[in-house]
């Protein structure tokens, strides 16, 4: 049996560095930390594979067949852009595919940590090669026609060699090196940064830990189980109970680790981030710095850098500055990094309170008329309360009808959906829970009181998500609200947390926790909201189809069923044709709308782009692509400045903020809701 452990004086011939190098590595190879398991790792390992084995809602085995996942997951894990590993390397684990099982239920995980030594041993060499062709006294062409660079290799071949691999890494290191050139930095700033940043990766490398192999290959195995399956290392595990309590000062994002960058994946709604409005889900964050103004440091380049290191960056005391660097997800992998700055702050509760406003058109054929909206950015406790006390507020306004806003609302406590349907319904269920061994629990509202009973709009997009979509689907099943917007996300799960210490451990290094799918949520209709999420009766247009967005896009997702209906009965009619109507209203209105044209524009760029790729390495079309979208954004403003009866302006940062920041959904939503309003006020007359 060919083992992986290799030895230092044979990687000594294999790492091979030109003559002459303009930017030295600050590291030997030989600095590598030999990584061994620890204590309690075996001991973790072994509870985790009982965990997820025997509590799942799968009640999946631990076998051959998983075993191969694993051994996958955890190779895409290492080296998901097939840039550092050879096919040779793939290869000699081969042998390894089927131990993955026995290995995790014995807590016995050398050949994993091997593996890993290898992955750092090979990451090494690319960094110093990287360095290695960085030279101030020679300028890289940016002109040279048809040059790219291939981001996405999921579906390439492993390299076959190490000549192979520096034909990548040459574009790899021009892709880094011209992103800094188009954000204004000249060629000898632009060594000294890709030094700094490829010596510092060197210099991570070597403070490699033994949790870092651990955390590896068991979210290896828990990706393998199912996508919201995760293990959290000691100090993930500590950040989830500062998250859950809400103590933690910070920017009030939730951040994610995805092959050498760091991802924004969610943003706390009303945190430090959100209030800037300068950043979304998906974009990149590629540097840190601290202070402004006087107290402005240097960025910290932070691609590679574990996320443990780059959290502890980025929070920090309450009113503090940091400053973030960011390539933005809209603009896709060809865009210019963007600095965003943020006052750090406690993220509280109060900060993610639904609000109301009244919505009154100031022209056109509903003029005057007035429509309550309640935003809820989460559902967190005391939302019922809060929202009980805006619908009194709207009422007195005397609004026509109410618009329950869940756009980019991920969901959060369950009991909240649950009372927040019972302002709108007497009572009766509103979601079955069940566990997959045939127990259904059926969650009600038993007050036998309506809080309001006018004309109900719920609008949701593609990133509501869980509570989000009990609440929205218990109000399309009764026919209380019509639902309108894009298919909702379809994540119909529940998750359990649970630490692995048991009260007698004697360990000095504390085991983490687990968090793992227990249950799946299910309409009253019967049908389960996990994959398929809550299909809007009037549909917006939208960048993405369901198929292609939300839980049916994740590896190993749980798939849709059904159980049996629960007992209620439609307290609404929301009669099928005339759904049929408001839909063909409103796609005339939006062909004729000059925001939806712009909307329709930046869907057919987006799908057009989405399977790309690669990017161009050439600077001029990099330019063109930049000053395109910028006169684009200045356009549209100046288009709106003009519908407005105002001047024109020669820069975006001059336009007023009601021109920049529009919102025709909403304005559209609006229209469809007084469409109906009046169909069932002449129907009833």
């Amino acid at each position: 049996m060919k083992h992986w452990a290799v030895k230092k004086c044979a990687l000594a011939l294999m790492c091979v560095v030109p003559a002459a190098v303009a930017i030295p590595p600050e590291h030997k190879i030989s600095e590598l930390p030999e990584l061994e398991q620890e204590a309690q790792h075996d001991t973790a390992s072994e509870r985790i594979a009982s965990y997820f084995t025997r509590y799942h809602f799968s009640s999946l085995t631990l076998n051959n067949e998983l075993s191969e996942q694993i051994h996958e997951r955890y190779f895409d894990l290492l080296d998901y852009s097939k840039m550092f590993l050879l096919k040779e390397d793939i290869e000699a684990a081969q042998e390894y595919r089927h131990l993955f099982d026995d290995m995790l239920k014995r807590g016995e995980l050398d050949v994993a940590y091997d593996i890993y030594q290898k992955s750092l041993e090979r990451r090494f060499q690319r960094y110093e090669y990287a360095l290695s062709i960085l030279d101030e006294d020679k300028p890289m062409d940016f002109s040279v026609e048809g040059d790219k660079y291939y981001y996405d290799r999921e579906d390439a071949e492993w390299a076959e060699s190490k000549e192979e691999l520096n034909d990548l890494w040459q574009s790899r290191v021009k892709y880094d090196a011209l992103n800094l050139k188009l954000a204004g930095k000249e060629w000898p700033e632009i060594v000294e940064t890709l030094g700094k940043r490829y010596n510092s990766a060197l210099n991570r490398l070597t403070k490699s830990k033994s949790e870092d192999v651990f955390q590896t290959v068991m979210n290896a195995f828990a990706r393998s189980v199912e996508p919201h399956t995760s293990y959290l290392s000691p100090s993930n595990s500590e950040r989830f109970q500062q998250n859950m309590n809400l103590e933690l000062e910070g920017i009030g994002a939730v951040l994610q680790s995805e092959y050498d960058y760091t991802i924004i994946r969610s943003l706390v709604p009303g945190g430090p981030a959100d209030k800037t409005d300068e950043l979304s889900p998906e974009d990149k964050i590629i540097a840190v710095g601290q202070g402004s103004g006087e107290d402005e440091e240097e960025f910290v380049d932070i691609i590679g850098m574990r996320l443990d290191d780059v959290v502890e960056l980025i929070k920090g005391p309450k009113g503090t500055t940091v400053r973030l660097q960011v390539l933005k997800a809209s603009q896709g992998a060809g865009g210019t990094p963007s600095e965003v700055e943020i006052v750090r702050d406690k993220v509280k509760l109060e900060d993610r309170a639904a609000k109301a406003e009244v919505k009154e058109f100031e022209e056109g054929p509903y003029k005057g008329r007035r429509l309550g909206v309640i935003e809820i950015p989460g559902f967190y406790n005391n939302l019922t309360a809060d929202v009980k006390k805006l619908i009194e507020d709207l009422e007195s306004q005397k609004v026509e009808g109410l618009v329950i806003d869940l756009r980019g609302n991920g969901g959060g406590a369950l009991t909240e959906a649950i009372g927040l349907t019972g302002l709108f319904i007497d009572k009766g269920p509103v979601v079955q829970v069940s566990d997959g061994r045939g127990r259904v629990d059926v969650s009600e509202d038993k007050d036998g009181k309506t809080y309001y009973d006018g004309p109900l709009f719920v609008m949701v997009d593609r990133y509501s998500a869980s509570a989000s979509e009990i609440f929205a689907a218990a109000m399309q099943d009764y026919e209380r609200a019509l639902i309108i917007g894009e298919n909702t996300f379809g994540k119909g799960t529940v998750q359990q947390h649970r630490g692995l210490a048991r009260r007698f451990d004697f360990y000095d290094k504390p085991l983490g926790s687990v968090q793992y799918t227990i249950a799946k949520f299910y309409r009253i209709d019967g049908g389960s909201t996990q994959l398929r999420g809550v299909q809007p009766d009037v549909v917006f247009p939208s960048f993405v189809e369901a198929s292609d967005w939300g839980e049916s896009k994740e590896d190993n997702a749980l798939p849709w069923d059904k159980i049996d209906k629960a007992s209620y009965s439609p307290v609404g009619e929301i009669n099928s044709a005339e759904v049929k109507d408001l839909q063909q209203q409103l796609n005339q209105r939006i062909e004729d709308d000059p925001e939806f044209s712009y909307i329709f524009e930046e869907i057919e760029r987006y799908r057009e782009e989405k399977d790309k790729t690669w990017v161009s390495l050439v600077l001029t079309e990099r330019e063109k692509k930049q000053e395109q979208q910028k006169a684009k954004q200045l356009e549209r403003v100046n288009e709106r400045l003009k519908r407005a009866g105002k001047e024109p302006i020669e820069n975006v940062e001059d336009a007023p903020e009601e021109f920049t920041e529009v919102d025709p959904f909403l304005d559209q939503a609006a229209l469809v809701a007084f469409d109906f309003i009046d169909k069932n006020q002449l129907a009833s007359n």
